[in-house]
C-alpha cells in the first residue's frame, strides 16, 4: 500500500467513544439482517417467562439442547395481524397516541385543529 493510501485509511478509523444513534433511515430493518440482538434485562417478567420455558423445554433426556432462537423460529410464523397490530400499538407513547387521535379527528370532520384546541374540546375545558 502506498503512504497516501495507508495515511487515508488510518485517518478515516473510528475511534472509541459514544456511538451516535442512528437515523430513522438507518433503522430500517434490511432484507439481508440475519443477526438479531434481544435484551430484556429491563422486561423483567418477560425474561421469566422466557426462562420458565425454555427450562420446560430442556427438561429432556434425548436431544440437543433448545436456544431461544429455537423459539422464535417456532413462534414468528404464528404471529397473526392482531398480534402485529397489538405489538405496533404498545409501541406507542402516550403523546402519540394523543397525536393519532387529533389526526383521526381532523381527518374524520375535516377540520384543523391544533393539539391544545383538540385537548380543549375533548376535556370540555
Amino acid at each position: 500500500m502506498s503512504e497516501e493510501l495507508i495515511k487515508e485509511v488510518v485517518s478515516t478509523k473510528k475511534k472509541g467513544g459514544k456511538k451516535k444513534e442512528k437515523s430513522d433511515e438507518e433503522k430500517i430493518i434490511e432484507d439481508q439482517q440475519y443477526k438479531f440482538f434481544v435484551d430484556l434485562r429491563h422486561e423483567q417478567e418477560a425474561l421469566e417467562q422466557v426462562l420458565k420455558i425454555l427450562k420446560d423445554a430442556n427438561n429432556k433426556s434425548y436431544g440437543r439442547e433448545i436456544l431461544f432462537r429455537d423459539l422464535a423460529i417456532y413462534s414468528v410464523p404464528k404471529l397473526t395481524t392482531k398480534d402485529i397490530e397489538k405489538i405496533q400499538e404498545g409501541s406507542l407513547t402516550e403523546m402519540e397516541r394523543v397525536q393519532r387521535l387529533l389526526d383521526e379527528h381532523n381527518e374524520k370532520s375535516k377540520t384543523h385543529l391544533s393539539l391544545g384546541e383538540f385537548l380543549v374540546k375533548k376535556l370540555n375545558l
